[in-house]
């Protein structure tokens, strides 16, 4: 058996919390999904654009846009369409909050973020 045997890989990088595996498979599935939830974890107050937010992040921002509204929808961030602007900040839901403060602490553990990203990229793959 190699190192590069698919089975091997699956079963080496199987091991990640079932709840954050679903969270990266089904809601934090690019890697910009990731850089915006991590921004608003590191800012929990920020209230702001798509395009201060791309500002902030260094990204474009109609990609960002797109990006924030998908999580949006999924109920990680929340949209305020009232203001001149469309809005949006970290949600206040206390469950999804904790969920996304259990995976920007996860995170911080480099095995974890290896495993994180090949489970991403896989996905990415199958688009």
């Amino acid at each position: 058996m190699t190192l590069h045997n698919d089975a091997f890989t699956q079963r080496v990088m199987s091991d990640l919390d079932p709840e954050l595996l679903q969270l990266i498979q089904t809601q934090l599935n690019t890697f910009l999904k990731w850089d915006l939830v991590k921004f608003f974890g590191e800012n929990p107050g920020t209230l702001d654009s798509a395009a201060q937010i791309a500002v902030y992040i260094g990204r474009e921002a109609s990609t960002v846009e797109a990006e924030l509204d998908e999580l949006a929808g999924a109920e990680m961030l929340q949209r305020d369409d009232r203001a001149a602007a469309r809005v949006y900040a970290l949600t206040n839901n206390p469950a999804t909050h904790a969920l996304l403060q259990k995976f920007l602490r996860a995170c911080n553990d480099r095995d974890f973020r290896v495993k994180a990203m090949y489970h991403l990229m896989r996905g990415m793959q199958k688009l």
